[in-house]
């Protein structure tokens, strides 16, 4: 068998009394775009932030690609090929679009302290490579700081790609965007998840997204995974309509979701 790209095996993690994530067991495959859904302090932000070293485990494992990563830094997990977009936006608001890519590029090739070249001159190329992919080489000489709030969600994911990650984390990364944005959003990270073979993880509370892109879905409750499958398999799914809607319909059958 082909080894999962992600291999998450009884992760759970509490808080005093408040078990926040209990017994989670997944695998991620290459090129799979996996949606993990759940209502509001499910647990998957608390999920999300020990798969990339910010929160320690209380127990589990975590490989990449077959390699243990619990524990490590989020610097040894991002060096490892482990990128990671947030609900809240980062970037460099006083930067052009290019230069907050640049940074990203500088950093992932340990230019950090290099004084004898210009930052400005360094990885344009391929700073300019990546706008074009997630649709911002018009907009390269902009500064973040008046970006509407959907291009600074597509600059955001071109630094998450600035290091060619094996593997995305992506928590809530249409929250705060209008609908047409949403979609535009996840039919781009769809795409390269296609083209370039990257591995996706993703939260999101908007259930058109997650059924029209996902390609599997998760969905935890008060911290302990109930239920795992195809759009199908969640759609009908009595436990999961029971936790979103209290036995009504989670997903209709012309595509009309709950957000």
């Amino acid at each position: 068998m082909t080894t999962p790209v992600l291999s998450v095996r009884h992760l759970s993690k509490s808080f005093g009394g408040l078990q926040a994530v209990s017994d989670v067991s997944f695998d991620l495959a290459a090129g799979e775009l996996l949606a993990l859904i759940g209502p509001n302090g499910a647990g998957k932000t608390t999920c999300f932030n020990m798969l990339n070293g910010q929160l320690k485990a209380d127990s589990g494992e975590v490989k990449l690609n077959g390699e243990s990563i619990l524990g490590l830094s989020p610097r040894r997990i991002w060096r490892k090929g482990v990128g990671r977009t947030f609900q809240i936006t980062a970037t460099y608001a006083s930067m052009t679009v290019r230069e907050n890519v640049q940074m990203a590029l500088i950093s992932n090739a340990r230019q950090t302290w290099n004084l004898w070249s210009r930052a400005s001159a360094l990885h344009v190329n391929r700073a300019n490579d990546l706008l074009e992919l997630v649709g911002m080489a018009d907009q390269a000489e902009r500064a973040a700081a008046i970006l509407a709030y959907g291009d600074l969600k597509r600059l955001e994911l071109a630094i998450a790609l600035a290091h060619d990650p094996k593997l995305l984390l992506m928590d809530e990364p249409t929250a705060g965007m209008a609908p047409r944005e949403r979609v535009r959003l996840m039919q781009l990270t769809a795409g390269i998840v296609k083209d370039q073979g990257i591995s996706v993880l993703f939260t999101e509370h908007d259930m058109d997204v997650v059924f029209a892109h996902a390609h599997r879905i998760m969905v935890l409750n008060r911290g302990e995974l109930i239920a795992s499958g195809s759009v199908d398999e969640i759609r009908n799914d009595a436990r999961v309509q029971e936790v979103y809607l209290g036995g009504g319909r989670l997903f209709e059958e012309k595509g009309k979701g709950h957000g």
